[in-house]
């Protein structure tokens, strides 16, 4: 990571997040995955992706995400080597997330991220066992682990296709490139409309202010926001469906570098939220996991 923006995310990383008092090993554990990350998108550049006028246009007048697993350009070696590095570095920091699956603790014969676990994680149903887990908590961080090796490659395809979303022609909760949910959002500058953030692609959407994206859910009686002391984070919480969503209103913020790193400059809040009884997107599927 040599790029003057990579060095900038990397320290505002760090003077932030220390500011902030997310703790010094949480930091470096996320630092090392920016770099992957960063090295990873480098290599792949602007993703190929062919798709006619008649097919775009179906799929967004049909709620139809644009990407599919089988339009997905993947170079397996390539993912390989990021499945390996990503498994490295959750395992060196095991003593924050918990025990590695069995699967994935010996580095000399870690296997390879078979297509079927990945296209199963893309479409968001179980994981087959092909990567035995033991419990539900281990099933949580394959996941994660699944989700940091795979970022590279939808953030690729995604700068190929998202000149193709008209905002007005898409206002649904889920990404209208992946089908990923939205894990964070922002309100803009001009008019303070909200636009949601997928989680898996980081692809930027409009979407309404007094709707739930999760649930659809548009009951006043039962949406929520609360702020910091400045106003310049929010946190959306639904009582229907119990989730929640981070938001930063660029309204009363500096100019941002980028905006899913905030992701992780407001760690506070997730625990705010938690705490509170609002659930993470990471939970919304607790069915496919492992009792």
């Amino acid at each position: 990571m040599t790029g003057k923006a990579d060095k900038a995310q990397l320290k505002r990383l760090e003077t932030e997040g220390g500011k902030r008092g997310l703790p010094p090993r949480l930091l470096e554990f996320y630092q090392k995955l920016l770099r992957i990350r960063s090295e990873a998108e480098k290599q792949l550049g602007t993703a190929k992706v062919s798709l006619r006028n008649g097919d775009v246009t179906s799929c967004l007048e049909n709620g139809v995400p644009l990407l599919s697993f089988d339009k997905l350009n993947i170079d397996w070696a390539l993912l390989k080597g990021i499945f390996k590095e990503v498994t490295a570095t959750f395992a060196d920091y095991a003593d924050i997330f918990g025990e590695m699956p069995r699967s994935l603790r010996d580095r000399a014969q870690l296997p390879s991220l078979p297509k079927k676990v990945v296209r199963a994680w893309f479409e968001k149903t179980a994981l087959p066992p092909a990567l035995p887990v033991k419990d539900a908590n281990e099933y949580l961080l394959l996941e994660a682990i699944i989700h940091t090796t795979l970022q590279p490659f939808l953030v690729s395809h995604a700068r190929a296709l998202h000149s193709l979303v008209e905002p007005e022609r898409w206002r649904r909760g889920y990404c209208p490139i992946c089908s990923g949910s939205p894990d964070f959002c922002y309100l803009d500058r001009e008019q303070g409309a909200r636009w949601l953030i997928c989680s898996r692609c980081d692809s930027e959407w409009l979407f309404q202010r007094l709707q739930c994206p999760y649930c659809g859910n548009q009951n006043q009686n039962t949406l929520a926001y609360f702020t910091d002391d400045k106003e310049s984070y929010r946190l959306y919480v639904c009582d229907q469906c119990h989730r929640y969503l981070k938001a930063i209103d660029l309204r009363r913020t500096q100019p941002i570098l980028t905006l899913p790193l905030e992701r992780l400059l407001t760690l506070d809040i997730d625990r705010q939220a938690q705490e509170k009884g609002y659930r993470t997107i990471y939970s919304e599927d607790p069915g496919n996991s492992p009792d």
